[in-house]
């Protein structure tokens, strides 16, 4: 699929790979509409790419209210453009580590446990199914008569869950077996699911580590010896919109890296 006047919709698209991803796809033709929480970084972003082919909405992923008035106005946004609906990107997640158990032996609080999957998973699923109506039934392009692409957002944590990471694996983990079963419900209608697994990134999610953490981590690389970059992950993204054949995969971003049990 082109990325040339197609729209994208992007969550988290404000920060971290989201943003990362929002430039690469505008600096190739496409129409982005940005759905954030944090209304200030969206706004500064429409106003450096500039507002004819990029829209923000101040979203609440784990809200369907505010998901459904993003998805609306991005609908009417196209209906103006006419530039149709051409990837799904659901990139808003967050990590909050902590183990069931502590040291006190007091259980984790629901309430932190919902915080990750409210976001990563529910999040994902909410916006996916909201957004598809509207993917459905735009018209199908030759020779394939793909009408679009979901592009969703796993982890290492799918495959290599670190200590802590409990309320993260399981939500990342969701999202790695969600993509084939999305591949095959959504064939019918020429709409692929691919899902892509970063491992250490630079991100905002990463920022928030302990220098002890990141020399742990980086200990691991294999090659490339260094962490991840936006530019990379929004590479793969674009790849994923362009190869029509890359479809119901999980793909590793990893550089070779495995997540080690112990930091």
């Amino acid at each position: 699929m082109h990325i040339k006047d197609r729209t994208f919709i992007i969550s988290g698209g404000a920060s971290g790979l989201g943003l990362a991803t929002v430039r690469d796809l505008h600096f190739h033709g496409g129409y982005i509409s940005i759905l954030d929480l944090h209304a200030e970084n969206g706004i500064a972003i429409v106003r450096e790419l500039g507002p004819e082919r990029t829209i923000f909405f101040e979203t609440d992923v784990t809200s369907t209210p505010s998901l459904q008035a993003a998805v609306d106005s991005t609908a009417a946004w196209i209906a103006q453009t006419a530039k149709p609906l051409g990837a799904i990107i659901p990139a808003a997640g967050v990590g909050n580590p902590g183990k069931l158990i502590d040291r006190h032996n007091e259980p984790i609080s629901m309430a932190q446990l919902d915080f990750v999957l409210n976001i990563n998973l529910r999040g994902v699923l909410d916006l996916i199914r909201l957004c598809l109506p509207h993917m459905t039934t735009t018209i199908p392009t030759a020779p394939d008569n793909e009408r679009g692409v979901i592009i969703m957002v796993s982890s290492s944590a799918a495959f290599d869950g670190q200590p802590g990471q409990a309320a993260y694996a399981a939500s990342k983990g969701a999202i790695r077996s969600l993509t084939l079963v999305l591949a095959r419900d959504l064939a019918q209608y020429g709409i692929r699911a691919v899902s892509i697994a970063p491992s250490y990134f630079e991100s905002n999610m990463t920022a928030q580590m302990s220098e002890k953490v990141r020399r742990s981590l980086e200990k691991v690389l294999e090659f490339p010896k260094r962490p991840g970059k936006g530019e990379d992950f929004a590479r793969m993204v674009r790849g994923c919109v362009e190869n029509v054949m890359l479809n119901g995969e999980c793909i590793r971003l990893d550089g070779a890296t495995r997540m080690p049990s112990k930091l």
